[in-house]
């Protein structure tokens, strides 16, 4: 379990750093660099599927594809609504958006767990509708205040559930799912790396470290992947689900403190009761993983 926990912590770490290094990659555009992300992350995603031995699942997909068109079309949605975020994780950094994106990322369980209620009719604790409750405070709060809603958080929010939910309807592997959402992006990647009024050869050659510098990016990613994917397998899913707000949490301090985004004071309390709501749910998972691991403990016994 140590393993798992470090590689969580690993790519969640791996994430953030992407999050600023998207910024070194200068004269490289948010688009563009959404566009090296997808072509790099084909060949990285190909290297885990062997590592974990799953050409078989994937083989699987592409001949449902083949002789099902609404699957495929669902699949193809999919990729697309996967692409705006890939999109959006990239482009946000360059352009004064990373806070708002990483309080999106704040928000996103919270989300989902109203996804759930919604669309699965799963029933929330008491603890999940308190956490609920200082969520809807923390945004009432900035929709007093400015009487609008930053749009890269809303995209990240209202975006991710039905990408979620569709992956769950399709029910293929995370692996799977991925490699295909990659492959379908990469027609819109090469064809923004193919449109820029400087090719890709002309970018290089004018600055040569700028080759380096995508090259490091795409092994980042695919670091940050795998470190993901495996721990993923490695862990229980409630303490993998709470090891995924340690991202948020890199995020905002990454568009903080390195980025220069400022929270002014008035700000704070939008992001408070959605801290305070995270840490609930977080709490919660943790008091589930450890009544969990009692019961598994005694029955052993």
């Amino acid at each position: 379990m140590k393993k798992g926990i470090g590689l969580s912590v690993a790519a969640s770490g791996l994430f953030a750093l992407l999050y600023y290094y998207a910024t070194l990659l200068k004269p490289l555009e948010g688009t563009e660099v959404f566009a090296w992300r997808v072509v790099l992350g084909v060949p990285a995603l190909a290297i885990v599927i062997t590592r974990f031995k799953r050409w078989h699942e994937v083989g699987l997909v592409a001949k449902r594809m083949l002789v099902d068109l609404r699957y495929l079309l669902l699949q193809m949605l999919c990729a697309a609504l996967f692409g705006v975020q890939l999109w959006l994780f990239v482009w946000a950094p360059l352009h004064q958006k990373a806070l708002d994106v990483s309080m999106g990322y704040f928000l996103l369980p919270l989300m989902m767990v109203l996804a759930g209620r919604l669309v699965y009719k799963e029933k929330l604790s008491s603890m999940q509708w308190v956490a609920v409750g200082f969520a809807i405070l923390g945004v009432s709060h900035e929709l007093l205040r400015t009487f609008s809603f930053s749009w890269a958080t809303a995209l990240v929010v209202f975006g991710y559930p039905p990408y979620f939910i569709l992956r769950r309807y399709l029910k293929v592997g995370s692996l799977s799912s991925l490699y295909f959402d990659f492959s379908f992006l990469l027609v819109p990647a090469f064809y923004i790396l193919w449109s820029q009024e400087t090719s890709v050869l002309q970018q290089f050659s004018h600055d040569w470290t700028l080759s380096w510098k995508v090259l490091l990016f795409g092994i980042i990613s695919a670091a940050a992947l795998l470190g993901y994917l495996t721990a993923s397998r490695l862990l229980p899913l409630s303490l993998f689900g709470i090891l995924g707000y340690v991202e948020p949490v890199l995020l905002f301090w990454v568009a903080f403190l390195l980025l220069g985004e400022p929270v002014q004071p008035h700000e704070w309390l939008t992001y408070i009761p959605i801290w305070i709501a995270v840490l609930i749910v977080a709490l919660e998972g943790m008091n589930a993983l450890r009544q969990d691991m009692q019961l598994r403990s005694t029955a052993k016994k």
